[in-house]
């Protein structure tokens, strides 16, 4: 048998499940309901969200459970940056062409 290690276990694939369906219950929930308007509800979906993308890398991902070096992670960071350089980099060129015209 190789020196891999097993990635994850049946309980921690069963939580991170469960986690995933209460954070998109939550954001549903608040939405169906009229609970907030405006900015706490944005607040409420951004914060489900950043809570969703947490659960995915912990439990589906398993980024905790990486030895050194942590290639993945440095990966993870890259493609990161990348997308926000490409979205931010959009807004910015359209609110600048927006003023221009």
């Amino acid at each position: 048998m190789s020196n891999q290690t097993a990635h994850g276990s049946l309980k921690s694939y069963v939580t991170g499940f469960i986690c995933s369906i209460v954070l998109t219950i939550i954001p549903i929930v608040v939405l169906v309901n009229n609970w907030l308007e405006g900015l706490g509800s944005t607040i409420v979906f951004l914060a489900a969200a950043l809570l969703q993308f947490i659960v995915q890398l912990v439990f589906f991902m398993h980024l905790k459970d990486e030895e050194k070096p942590r290639y993945n992670l440095m990966s993870l960071l890259l493609g990161i940056f990348i997308v926000l350089l490409i979205v931010v980099g959009s807004i910015w060129i359209m609110m600048y062409n927006m003023v221009a015209i």
